[in-house]
């Protein structure tokens, strides 16, 4: 077997699918998707090729759930081109929803596990990563399915420039630990945190989500990570 198929029979998933999608979804699942899907039958995946001429940086949102942050984004920065991952094809459905009402031109998907993109994806191409509120997989017999992890941080270390920043929340206190203690192994990601604001709190270009809220309304207190790439 080779390395690729043996590294892919490890990426395991959550739920691909959740309750039947509605006549509207299902149309843009069928008609919208498409034009907006990332082709992997490529070597690289070339960015300036997806997105209209006129961007002048390139995001990548990792499991945008129902997708309120990658839209809030994709219509206060039009002129970035965003990438989106995320295998749950009920939250691609409501996203697209989104897009199609805002119109938006800068947005592509990927339906599928984001590392199956990032190795496609040249060197130093991205300016900026947001892994939020990510499936904890609170079971220590589960840790392992954790997307935060040395392999991962380090395939962002490729795609991201330098300079560049990568955000990351969660509502879980032990992911929070884990995704901290990992990130600083790493030497290729600086913590930008210099007092407990800086990781307590939003900033005003980080909009909350619907899942966020619901973590707040059960008394849990998310964490705010902000990485810079050496």
């Amino acid at each position: 077997m080779s390395e690729r198929h043996e590294r892919e029979g490890r990426i395991l998933y959550g739920r691909r699918r959740g309750k039947a999608l509605r006549k509207g979804q299902q149309r843009l699942i069928e008609t919208l998707l498409p034009e907006l899907a990332i082709s992997l039958d490529t070597d690289r995946v070339e960015l300036s090729s997806l997105f209209p001429e006129n961007c002048r940086e390139y995001w990548l949102e990792i499991g945008f759930g129902s997708g309120e942050h990658l839209a809030w984004q994709a219509d206060h920065n039009p002129e970035v081109g965003i990438i989106g991952c995320e295998p749950y094809l009920n939250g691609v459905a409501t996203l697209l929803g989104k897009l199609e009402e805002q119109l938006a031109k800068n947005v592509r998907l990927h339906n599928e596990a984001a590392e199956l993109l990032t190795e496609k994806l040249p060197d130093a191409c991205l300016d900026r990563a947001f892994i939020l509120f990510p499936d904890p997989w609170p079971k220590a017999s589960h840790n392992k399915r954790r997307f935060v992890s040395t392999s991962n941080i380090a395939a962002l270390a490729r795609v991201l420039k330098s300079g560049s920043e990568l955000r990351i929340a969660t509502d879980h206190t032990d992911y929070g630990a884990w995704i901290l203690w990992h990130m600083l192994q790493s030497e290729e990601f600086v913590w930008e945190a210099e007092k407990p604001e800086d990781w307590r709190a939003r900033s005003r270009d980080w909009p909350s989500t619907r899942y966020e809220m619901k973590a707040i309304e059960k008394g849990l207190r998310p964490v705010y990570y902000r990485f810079r790439r050496r």
